[in-house]
């Protein structure tokens, strides 16, 4: 008899997707396939637009990381007008980018991903979560609080609005950051730093009194993907492209941005709408799959230039031999990592005497026929790219979202966890959530990689090929 789990929606997540999981006749997991089911329409949409509007436009396609998008699609504008933006306006852009990194990363680590760690996978569902721990914790809780406002802040500073900020333009951005608000930045960032050092302490301790789970959890070989800047150290706004195999091994190393179709193509099924890019050239393991994000990026990089960061980085590369680290759950080390990185780098921009330059914008009539834009988004590597015509009217757009890159990817970490965690027989909470925390540590956005329409029910039921329901448990 044929039987299927299904968990709808996966929770503490941004946008909606279920799984389903196939069962044998012995109650064990045969086949696992994470279903994004809300529809994409977002590429389409942005045809007919002229390309000045697109960093406005496709920021609009998330509330979760719309700096990403706005930054990209500027890039992609400044490649069009074939520009290089003035120094301060890139460094301006880098700030924004990084209190991005610093919001985001705080967000998922404090109030998505803690609740499983600090709390527990089996613990009460409605005590796990961000209110539950406010109560158990509520130190750890405020800390998170507070480094994602400061993200908020230096992006409102900058943007005017926290959310769907007005900043980047093709050529640079449109406003200058302030003394004054430069010494606010100044005055709130060692703190920041501190609360984010707490932040790595605890995910290392929890990794470290864990080990054999966190290396047995969703582990499993891929290829990696990210940017790095000419020495090979870590570059979350510019650099190249490196791809690396599970072995550790080069693939591809300083590939220009807009030549990402070289090793990139997408393949599409007809379970879920979002499509699955993989590397087109032989060296990565499971057909091209690879990973990107916070464990991708630190499996790719050499360095760590800034010191705090740096130093957390070295001891992360000490968990394998081969410098490659597998397991999924470590994803949340190497994100709190980054949001270390980006703290530090706050600080150095700020302190940086250009930083309040009005020299922010480089103009040109010329058009070119098309451009791309490349960066590190919180989740990973993010491409925009647009065809326009002579009078720079959008033609065409290809968009590969982060979390798009990480699909084959986490179909498998579901597999994976659900073979290992589930039985079919008798279902219990505790495991469908170890299911849902294989997703979460990639900290999926659904809703820019596909656009969401759509509402989601709140049950998983276990039923049999005739139609019978077997058995229900509830998500939290």
């Amino acid at each position: 008899m044929t039987r299927k789990i299904e968990i709808e929606p996966v929770t503490r997540i941004e946008g909606h997707g279920k799984v389903t999981l196939h069962l044998g006749d012995d109650g064990r997991v045969t086949e696992a396939r994470f279903n994004i089911v809300e529809f994409r329409g977002l590429e389409k949409a942005c045809e007919g637009r002229l390309f000045w509007e697109m960093p406005l436009f496709v920021a609009r396609s998330c509330g979760i990381c719309p700096v990403s998008h706005h930054l990209a699609g500027a890039k992609a504008g400044d490649a069009i007008m074939g520009v290089q933006i003035p120094p301060t306006a890139k460094k301006l852009r880098e700030l924004m980018h990084m209190g991005q990194f610093l919001q985001s990363h705080a967000l998922h680590f404090f109030h998505l991903a803690s609740p499983d760690l600090l709390l527990g996978f089996d613990a009460d569902p409605a005590k796990r979560n961000v209110v539950g721990l406010i109560a158990e914790k509520p130190d750890i809780a405020v800390k998170g609080v507070m480094v994602r406002k400061l993200g908020q802040e230096i992006i409102r500073m900058l943007g005017t609005k926290s959310v769907h900020p007005v900043f980047a333009i093709p050529g640079g951005v449109n406003r200058a950051l302030t003394e004054e608000q430069r010494e606010e930045i100044l005055k709130r960032i060692d703190a920041a730093i501190a609360d984010v050092q707490v932040g790595v302490a605890i995910i290392r301790e929890y990794l470290e009194k864990n080990r054999e789970e966190a290396e047995g959890f969703a582990s499993f070989p891929s290829g990696y993907l990210g940017l790095t800047d000419e020495d090979g150290n870590l570059d979350l706004y510019d650099g190249t492209l490196r791809m690396r195999n599970d072995k550790g091994a080069i693939l591809e190393d300083k590939v220009d941005p807009k030549d990402y179709l070289s090793i990139i193509e997408e393949r599409v099924e007809d379970w879920t709408y979002l499509k699955f890019p993989y590397y087109k050239k032989p060296g990565c393991p499971d057909g091209g799959m690879y990973r990107v994000g916070p464990l991708g990026r630190l499996n790719v990089v050499d360095r760590i230039t800034t010191p705090l960061a740096g130093k957390e980085f070295k001891e992360f590369k000490k968990l394998s031999n081969t410098g490659i680290v597998e397991g999924s759950l470590y994803f949340h080390y190497a994100r709190m990592i980054e949001c270390l990185y980006s703290a530090e780098r706050i600080k150095v921009l700020a302190e940086d005497d250009q930083i309040c330059s009005t020299e922010i914008y480089a103009g040109t009539g010329k058009i070119n026929e098309e451009g791309v834009g490349v960066l590190e988004a919180p989740r990973g590597t993010l491409f925009h790219h647009y065809w326009v015509d002579k009078n720079g009217m959008v033609r065409k757009a290809n968009l590969i979202v982060a979390t798009g890159n990480n699909n084959a990817a986490m179909n498998r970490a579901v597999y994976e966890v659900a073979r290992k965690y589930v039985d079919g027989n008798k279902l219990t909470e505790g495991m469908l959530n170890r299911v849902e925390a294989a997703i979460r540590c990639y900290d999926p956005c659904l809703s820019c990689s596909t656009h969401a329409l759509g509402q989601m029910p709140l049950v998983v039921q276990l039923i049999s090929s005739a139609g019978e329901i077997l058995d229900t448990a509830r998500t939290a």
